[in-house]
């Protein structure tokens, strides 16, 4: 027979808000014990992973592995070379993975997970660097660690205190500082994080320069000075982008002519026949370099609250348009 399903009590609301305020509470005090207990062997720890010609290889098993999972790739997002392998899987070939070269960073709460125990002496013949992150320093995890790392707490905020809640807690935040201390020792900067988050917006924000979204060749409008009214609203018209760049012989940008600008004219009763480009242009339009970063065009549409901007090359000879458009569909607006 199957056993009977438990009874379920009435769910009271006041005490799920309640635990939920214990829980932030529990954890909070976690953290600030943490604080405290860091010190000498935190700094030695990251020297280590400074200096590391490898790799650091995180490991750990149940809720420390997803926690040293998350560290891994916090690390090699800022600028250490970092990967996660699974203690059950290095006993069965994923060792191979570990070089005498690396340092390995070994989460386990209570210092005695069978898995990594298992490992421990082979991870030690193979003359790595042994870090420990763990809340018994008196565990045989932390005897076999060259250097420890102590993610100890008070209590789990589990109301049994049994699930791994607060220990967790502070083994993430523990890593963030590994992780925040590291980047700041090898002067990681905003363009070293966005080379490897180029599918972010802040990649795309420091990654992207106006010549890889600019209209270019045929696509740009362009007219002379002397072009008459009706073929320079033709170029206009064919170009689609609401304006034309007028330029002389050797592409030198002169001024720019709108929708706008046309609609001031017909609402200002002028005769339109005599008039020509240089009659009509702007002679100081915005320009960007084509070097220049996407974000920096978008900056300067912003401030003088325009939709396009003209892009000249080094020499300011005009190369290409861009307006918010294509800023938008780039997702660097």
């Amino acid at each position: 027979m199957s056993a009977k399903p438990t009874a379920i009590a009435p769910f009271d609301a006041e005490r799920a808000l309640k635990l939920a305020r214990d829980t932030f509470d529990i954890e909070a005090q976690a953290l600030l014990g943490l604080k405290a207990r860091q010190g000498a062997g935190f700094a030695n720890a990251v020297r280590a992973m400074l200096e590391c010609q490898g790799r650091v290889v995180v490991m750990g098993m149940g809720k420390s592995g997803h926690v040293g999972r998350k560290i891994a790739a916090t690390l090699a997002s800022t600028g250490t070379p970092a990967m996660f392998v699974h203690p059950g899987e290095a006993s069965h070939g994923d060792l191979g993975m570990v070089t005498p070269g690396d340092v390995v960073l070994a989460i386990s709460n209570s210092g005695e997970s069978d898995e990594l125990a298992a490992i421990l002496p082979a991870v030690k013949r193979l003359g790595v660097t042994l870090v420990a992150m763990t809340g018994r320093p008196d565990s045989s995890l932390a005897r076999y660690a060259d250097l420890v790392l102590s993610s100890a707490v008070d209590q789990e905020a589990c109301p049994l205190n049994l699930a791994p809640t607060a220990s967790t807690a502070a083994q993430m935040a523990l890593g963030d500082a590994l992780a925040v201390a590291l980047l700041d020792a090898r002067g990681f900067r905003e363009e070293d994080f966005a080379r490897s988050h180029p599918g972010g917006s802040l990649g795309r924000k420091l990654l992207m320069h106006v010549h890889d979204l600019m209209r270019g060749g045929d696509a740009v409008p362009k007219v002379g000075p002397d072009t008459p009214l009706n073929p320079m609203l033709r170029e206009m018209t064919g170009k689609g982008l609401g304006f034309t760049a007028v330029v002389d012989a050797a592409d030198q940008v002169l001024g720019i002519f709108t929708d706008g600008d046309l609609r001031r004219l017909i609402e200002n009763a002028t005769d339109l026949r005599p008039l020509k480009a240089r009659d009509v242009m702007h002679t100081r339009p915005k320009l960007v370099r084509q070097d220049a970063l996407a974000v920096d065009a978008a900056d300067v549409m912003e401030q003088h609250r325009i939709t396009s901007v003209l892009v000249v090359d080094e020499r300011g000879a005009l190369v290409g348009a861009l307006n918010s458009n294509d800023l938008m569909r780039a997702k660097v607006i």
